[in-house]
Order: structure tokens, then sequence, then C-alpha cells
């Protein structure tokens, strides 16, 4: 299992403290830090949905140019996703073939358990 996300993001905070506390083993991977390539986006696209992907509620979204968030599209939130990862609705994890986005401990229970 690989954990995406920024490492001082209280979600993804919670997201580790749920991971350790049910003795599960992971990767975590700060793509702020260490990167995101292009292709990996994509499999996230194309396995959740760029609309999944792209967090319309953090400060991010709000600083973008309202004529950018109003001509949004699969194509621009790509860029948008690449040039500004923190826009990413965190945390993105993989489990085998699955992808899962943001975090639920309900949700996590039943996917993980």
């Amino acid at each position: 299992m690989k954990l995406y996300g920024i490492r001082n993001c209280d979600t993804v905070k919670k997201a580790r403290k749920w991971l350790d506390e049910h003795g599960l083993d992971y990767e975590f991977h700060d793509f702020k830090k260490d990167g995101l390539s292009s292709e990996k986006l994509s499999q996230w696209e194309q396995a959740v949905g760029w609309e999944t992907l792209l967090n319309k509620r953090g400060t991010t979204w709000r600083k973008l140019p309202d004529e950018v968030r109003d001509n949004i599209s699969a194509q621009s939130a790509h860029q948008i996703m690449l040039d500004n990862p923190s826009i990413i609705k965190r945390p993105v994890v993989e489990r085998g073939d699955g992808v899962n986005v943001g975090f639920n401990a309900d949700d996590w229970s039943a996917w993980l358990g």
C-alpha cells in the first residue's frame, strides 16, 4: 500500500495515525516534496476521475483566478494539479489495483478491513 499526500496536512496525519493504529504497513510519498509525475496523476484520473481528485474546498482552489475555476476541464485540471499538488484531495492511497481518495475511518475499515 502506498499513501500519497503532504506530510503536514491534518487529514494525512489522521490517515497515517489510523493506519499505524491498525497495524497496516504502507509507504508514504509526499507529493509536494517528492514530486508527482504526469503518468501517475493520469492513472489516478482514470481510476477515480479528475473531479474526485481536485479539491475545490481548499485555499489553493480559491486562490485560482475566477476564469480558471469557471472554465475547468479534464485537461486544465490535470495541469493545475501538476503545477499545484496541494490542490489534490488528500490522501490518495493505492492498494493493489485500487485507488482511494480522502480519509474516512468507516470507509477505510470496510476497504482495508
